[in-house]
């Protein structure tokens, strides 16, 4: 079944710190609400119970997936929640021993008893999380969901598959695959970008397209610039100490500024020398996955353990490659990004569970090498090239986080993931697309076949690698 992946399922506003163990099952306690409405028996629950399987166990207290749960059936929004709200509410549900279900009914809730880690994996996904309603009549109601990367939610059974269906025929150019996408852009003699905007407009308003990029920009530029203005130790127990604040203070100097946009035109007036901009590209991205760390609010870009990569690559453009750049170039770069993310997901994976850490930060390097090159005036060919040459120097990369925690190796990696973005952007914009020898598609395909052959311990379970070697007693 191919699916009709818009910008906006792929670049979501989000909590950190994960989009498959966080976000994920945040929306699938949202969705399991909503059928409890809809078959008219949420004011009839007295307990829910839920159980995390593989992935989610093994990492949900780093990933602070029980608290994502608690808030989803609190009734909250991960997109718009005050994020200083979050303490208290998790705090008044664990002190009360009790939850509002879906903010209308009002019922006991053991936070150690109600949430059950179990570690063994159901067939369908690493990552599946089952939700129990259980009703006044005795009568018991379940569901389960599967989170499969970037905030993404399914269900086994795929009730939704004509629904997708029909979504998908509204694109006038459905787009499966980077060759599909070549195609359109010589039959139509447009960029990506413009195809991709064609795709947008036909399930929404031309203004809406608008202001809801715009948005994603400017969730964006206020997450680097709190990450780059906030210091001391992130939760979680490694003790990790937050870096962006002194690299941004070492940068930047005693400059006034009063907003994130003032304080993107006083960067755009600093020293450019290849130093300065290695470590601001390093700032931006350490400064985002810091937030996320932190509980804060981000993109999922395509999911939050890589949610540096994209705005750092393109703050990179902004302030260092184009001062002339505005609304329009944003938006370019977003909506490019957004596709070839949308590509990986139909083709491979952007789980971390499912592929490793290639399915992230090498995803998000990827979308990013790619919406570069076309803003500084690649051509089609030289955008996919870029992509591939992104993806193709981070296939087998494995996810190993210490302590379970989007921390220790994960906000790191987003600023070697921008760095090879920008290097991969230039190598193509230099290289007759030609002479390319591997195909966009060949990467993809090979990173799910490597997703595939990849050993379990290396893909978000802690049981291998830097999670195995360095343990929380050692930090």
């Amino acid at each position: 079944m191919e699916e009709c992946i818009s910008v906006f399922d792929m670049l979501k506003i989000g909590v950190g710190p994960s989009s498959s163990h966080t976000l994920g099952p945040w929306r699938a306690a949202e969705r399991f609400l909503s059928e409890l409405k809809l078959e008219n028996i949420l004011k009839s629950t007295t307990r829910v119970k839920v159980d995390l399987y593989g992935s989610l166990s093994l990492t949900g207290k780093g990933h602070a997936t029980d608290l994502a749960v608690m808030l989803g059936l609190a009734g909250q929004d991960p997109e718009y929640i005050p994020i200083v709200n979050i303490a208290s509410i998790i705090k008044e549900i664990e002190d009360k021993n009790e939850i509002n279900l879906g903010n209308e009914i009002v019922i006991p809730f053991y936070f150690l008893q109600d949430i059950v880690f179990n570690k063994n994996f159901l067939p369908f996904h690493a990552n599946g999380i089952k939700f129990t309603a259980f009703l006044d009549d005795n009568s018991e109601y379940e569901s389960t969901f599967y989170s499969i990367g970037g905030g993404f939610v399914v269900k086994e059974e795929r009730i939704n598959a004509k629904k997708k269906h029909q979504i998908k025929c509204a694109f006038p150019h459905p787009i499966q695959n980077a060759a599909e996408l070549l195609q359109y852009t010589i039959k139509e003699n447009k960029s990506i970008s413009e195809i991709v905007y064609v795709n947008e407009i036909s399930m929404r308003p031309e203004a809406e397209v608008h202001s809801e990029l715009m948005r994603i920009w400017n969730t964006m530029l206020e997450c680097m610039f709190i990450g780059c203005h906030s210091e001391g130790i992130l939760p979680g127990g490694l003790n990790v100490r937050r870096r962006a604040f002194d690299m941004h203070q070492g940068l930047i100097g005693l400059a006034n500024y009063n907003s994130p946009q003032e304080w993107l035109e006083t960067i755009r007036k600093t020293e450019v020398k290849f130093r300065q901009i290695l470590k601001w590209v390093s700032c931006f991205a350490l400064a985002v996955n810091e937030v996320n760390a932190a509980l804060g609010r981000v993109v999922t870009a395509p999911t939050n353990g890589s949610a540096g990569v994209i705005p750092a690559v393109l703050m990179y453009y902004l302030v260092i490659e184009n001062h002339n750049a505005g609304e329009k170039e944003i938006k370019q770069f977003l909506m490019v990004a957004g596709e070839i993310g949308s590509i990986f997901k139909k083709g491979s994976t952007i789980s971390a569970a499912m592929g490793g850490c290639q399915a992230e930060i090498g995803v998000s390097s990827a979308m990013a090498a790619a919406a570069l090159c076309e803003v500084m005036g690649g051509t089609t060919e030289q955008v996919l090239m870029a992509a591939e040459i992104a993806m193709e120097h981070h296939l087998g990369l494995t996810c190993d986080p210490i302590g379970g925690l989007v921390q220790i190796p994960c906000i790191e990696r987003n600023t070697m993931g921008a760095i090879k973005a920008i290097n991969a952007a230039e190598l193509a914009m230099e290289t007759d697309a030609k002479n390319a020898k591997v195909p966009l598609d060949k990467v993809i395909d090979t990173m799910w076949q490597t997703a595939k052959d990849m050993n379990s311990k290396y893909k978000e379970t802690s049981e291998g690698g830097l999670a195995l070697s360095v343990n929380m007693a050692d930090c």
